[in-house]
């Protein structure tokens, strides 16, 4: 199962988060106060082995997508927003690019449904269906989408999906009816992974995961009783 911890700014922010279990580290480009590509290039050389450096980012012209893989060196691309499917054929042009295309949700629907099977010929490896509360609202907002619509967009999936969007280490029944879905492939987690500064805490990062990893395997598990 994928943890991944996204917003790190800094080596020792890495660091905490190599050693909490997690497996993804998403830096932030192309998006207000993100850093430079300079700098997610120097995170993404110093990431321990074990740990995927992801770049997550707004930009949504394929030019600017290949400079910033370019220069960074990350060969996984987050595209939060509303990128067109032509878009991620473009990326994925380079096979070793691996495509994670968020998909935003509101209360009552998906804003890129429509769009689901282009992205999906087009090239899109993973899914990750995050909360929108609204359009000037997007990534890293700690509110929860509702699980039913969670569920539904799933369903329409063919691509495994990660779950965004108030994920703690407090999980309930509707996390768990989440975690049986067969694409279900992990999680994305950013707020709830901040300490009082701001700053990223290995503590948390660590709850985090294991408290997913258990209950991914117990819904895994045929004979798990909720």
């Amino acid at each position: 199962m994928l943890v991944k911890v996204c917003g790190a700014r800094s080596a020792p922010e890495v660091e905490r988060i190599a050693g909490s279990g997690a497996n993804l580290v998403g830096l932030w480009h192309g998006v207000p106060g993100a850093v430079p590509t300079r700098q997610v290039a120097a995170l993404a050389t110093a990431t321990p082995s074990g740990l995927q450096p992801v770049l997550v980012t707004f930009l949504d012209a394929v030019q600017p997508l290949r400079t910033a893989i370019s220069e960074t060196g990350v060969r996984w691309l987050q595209l939060h927003g509303f990128q067109q499917p032509a878009v991620v054929r473009a990326v994925k042009a380079d096979p070793s690019i691996t495509v994670i295309k968020v998909l935003h949700v509101d209360d009552t629907e998906c804003a890129e449904q429509p769009l689901i099977p282009a992205y999906e010929r087009a090239g899109a490896d993973l899914f990750l269906i995050d909360h929108m509360p609204d359009r000037d609202r997007l990534g890293s907002t700690g509110s929860r989408p509702p699980t039913a619509l969670v569920l539904r967009v799933a369903e329409r999936l063919r691509r495994p999906f990660l779950l965004a969007g108030g994920i703690t280490a407090l999980l309930d029944e509707d996390h768990h009816r989440i975690a049986e879905h067969p694409l279900f492939a992990g999680v994305d987690v950013d707020t709830a992974v901040r300490d009082e500064r701001g700053g990223i805490s290995r503590t948390r990062c660590a709850e985090i995961a294991q408290a997913w990893r258990s209950l991914r395997e117990a819904a895994s598990c045929p004979s798990s009783t909720h």
